[in-house]
């Protein structure tokens, strides 16, 4: 459910990491290809890399999340380079040097950084050629006008407002969108209808106050029950309980949406997102504080680029020839 962005200075990756990697094992050949996007190959080795990031424990689950990010960003990339965003060679040098510069600040050795990652000055420069050229495409789309509008727009994103929410997810196995629908469907239809059951047994003297309190009772009782036997997500185990969770940053963008757009103790009907779909129950909320465009003129750039990314994926990816290479082919 957590959010994903990409890093904008992939420099600053190379030097937060070169200690993690210190220890490993043998890793992938180059030639051995994980996924090709369009043609382009994204190889293995690339995803090794990220997963040794993660806990041991948590590599294998975490290969296909790794994968899909890297694919993300091959397809971001690709559509920059037919706009076109261009960078010149000069800009990766000056960005190259910066980085030696850092390494040695550190008194760390840039090559031996380079071997420890397992990547090569040529792969950096690549890899550094894409992060430019999103940093670039953002910085022309996110004019100081666009940036402003986009603070009043979606001031919730950015006064600190939180909302406590409950989930239920059913994932998408092999690409069957509509049986995933399907289940979330039935699922909401039964919690629905036992909590007009439970509504039917108060007193037709109830007064609405106390209806609604007794409705909300019931919804969440019925909600935590649904969530412990049929999601598939570890908050299972908490009754589908994610906490409080602020409106950017925190969730993927298109549930954060949906749960922010609930009244306390109101259920969403299916939300999609890239781990499947989604019912929400929203149970609390915390108000934010008044906030100027001015001082956080930085996170509004920042979430005003993570929309952007999501707006360039949801518009190319569907149109994307992706080609997931199984690892017995290795």
């Amino acid at each position: 459910m957590l959010a994903r962005s990409r890093p904008a200075f992939f420099g600053c990756f190379v030097l937060c990491f070169a200690g993690v990697l210190a220890a490993q094992v043998t890793p992938p050949a180059r030639d051995i290809v994980a996924a090709r996007v369009n043609g382009q190959a994204i190889p293995e080795l690339m995803v090794y890399r990220s997963l040794l990031r993660m806990p041991p424990q948590r590599r294998e689950e975490g290969r296909k999340e790794v994968l899909n990010f890297l694919i993300d960003n091959v397809i971001v990339d690709q559509y920059l380079v037919q706009v076109p965003i261009k960078v010149e060679p000069k800009e990766i040098d000056e960005s190259l040097a910066k980085i030696k510069s850092e390494a040695a600040k550190d008194k760390q050795d840039f090559q031996e950084i380079l071997k420890k990652l397992m990547i090569s000055e040529d792969e950096l420069r690549t890899e550094l050629t894409s992060a430019l050229r999103w940093d670039k495409f953002v910085l022309q789309l996110g004019t100081e006008k666009v940036l402003q509008q986009h603070f009043a727009d979606n001031i919730d994103m950015f006064n600190g407002s939180r909302v406590r929410a409950r989930h239920i997810l059913i994932p998408i196995k092999d690409g069957k969108k509509d049986e995933a629908l399907a289940k979330i469907t039935a699922i909401k239809k039964s919690i629905d209808a036992e909590v007009g059951q439970t509504m039917t047994k108060l007193p037709a003297t109830t007064d609405a106050i106390t209806r609604e309190k007794e409705r909300a009772k019931a919804m969440e009782q019925v909600f935590i029950k649904t969530a412990t036997n049929e999601s598939t997500c570890p908050s299972k185990k908490d009754g589908g309980d994610l906490g409080f969770f602020a409106r950017a940053g925190d969730m993927v963008e298109p549930f954060a949406r949906a749960a922010f757009g609930l009244k306390q103790y109101q259920m969403s009907g299916p939300v999609p997102t890239e781990f499947g779909y989604h019912l929400i129950l929203a149970v609390d909320s915390k108000p934010g504080t008044e906030v100027t465009f001015e001082k956080i003129k930085p996170n509004v750039q920042e979430v005003y680029a993570e929309r952007l990314r999501e707006a360039v994926l949801a518009a190319y990816k569907p149109k994307a020839k992706i080609e997931m290479v199984p690892k017995s082919r290795e």
